[in-house]
């Protein structure tokens, strides 16, 4: 009891007001008081010389001891559900190993096995030539532009084939898919690219509407017809035809119109055709 009072006195200091404070509850309740250190010699061993001498425990060597003892988990990436998928194609490949052999600026679009439906080679590059370009972007002539029942001018797609015939020349020029068909209960439509002197200018997506099963194969080609309309826009063809000015100038000089009782509507025609079936 005399080396435990020693230790106590060395290593814990004691404040006079707890010594104090503990004294007059022990003199408050005497029963209590005698029987807690009694009770506290029974409960606490006896400390030997030799845990005295061992020195304490600083923080950094505890938190290393637990971080040691804690298993290390696996890694998201390391797991197959959660790896990610670094796969390439073929393309991707190839172009990947013409890149590191200097054969490709990153910048330069590259045809593949002549493969138009991904490519974009060509576009922009360059203005073709004057002799090209005046044919492409002359006026449209007045006597080609038809107009439907609903009063929208319009130039058939034949006339717009003859301007690329006369640009580039028969075979200079093409009209590639780029996507598949898609095919609707009312609808065709798919996307083509317009190829000239084997650079792509211009890529659009056709529609036709049609109206039983043996209908689809002519709208499919309707399609076509019809993204090629609007690839030309582009290259300036008949631009007149989405300008507002030239339209009503074109509609108050060519055009006539006329209520029908029967339809209970308007109906558009040029002044030089007769009216038709079934507005007669």
């Amino acid at each position: 009891m005399a080396m435990r009072a020693t230790v106590r006195k060395a290593t814990t200091p004691v404040k006079k007001a707890g010594i104090a404070g503990t004294s007059r509850a022990a003199a408050a309740s005497p029963s209590r008081g005698a029987a807690r250190p009694a009770a506290a010699a029974a409960a606490k061993p006896a400390v030997s010389g030799a845990e005295m001498a061992t020195p304490p425990v600083e923080a950094a060597d505890l938190a290393a001891e637990i971080a040691r003892s804690v298993p290390e988990l696996p890694r998201r990436s390391e797991t197959a559900s959660d790896a990610p998928d670094l796969s390439l194609d073929e393309s991707m490949v190839a172009s990947l190993e013409a890149l590191e052999n200097g054969n490709v600026r990153p910048d330069e679009p590259e045809v593949f096995n002549g493969d138009w439906s991904s490519s974009f080679q060509g576009l922009g590059s360059a203005p073709f030539p004057r002799e090209v370009s005046d044919v492409l972007l002359a006026p449209v002539v007045a006597g080609d532009v038809e107009i439907t029942p609903d009063g929208l001018i319009y130039l058939p797609e034949i006339k717009y084939r003859r301007i690329l015939n006369r640009a580039f020349g028969p075979g200079g020029w093409g009209i590639v898919p780029r996507t598949k068909t898609l095919v609707t209960k009312r609808k065709v439509t798919r996307e083509y690219g317009l190829i000239c002197l084997g650079r792509l200018v211009s890529v659009s997506r056709g529609e036709m509407d049609y109206f039983s099963a043996e209908g689809v194969t002519t709208a499919m080609e309707g399609c076509k017809s019809n993204a090629l309309m609007r690839c030309c826009k582009d290259l300036g063809i008949a631009s007149e035809l989405w300008d507002p000015s030239f339209i009503r100038e074109f509609k108050a000089k060519h055009c006539d119109t006329k209520y029908f009782e029967k339809k209970k509507r308007f109906a558009w025609k040029r002044k030089d055709r007769q009216w038709e079936y079934p507005y007669v």
